[in-house]
């Protein structure tokens, strides 16, 4: 789904929207508040298809 770096930059996205909007007081606003939980929902969806994704078979040649 999502790569090892983009994982890293959502997630620094997300911790760094949380820092910002928290200081500027406007982490209630509905558009604020909804694009932070699509990143976080997008995070944690990535983790479990990773985690409990089909597995990649190794295939022997020859």
């Amino acid at each position: 789904m999502l790569s090892n770096t983009q994982s890293i930059i959502l997630t620094g996205l997300l911790a760094g929207g949380l820092f910002i909007f928290g200081i500027l007081d406007i982490l209630e606003n509905f558009i604020v508040l909804t694009l932070m939980s699509l990143v976080f929902i997008t995070v944690i969806a990535n983790l479990f298809y990773v985690h409990f994704g089909p597995k990649k078979e190794d295939s022997k040649t020859g």
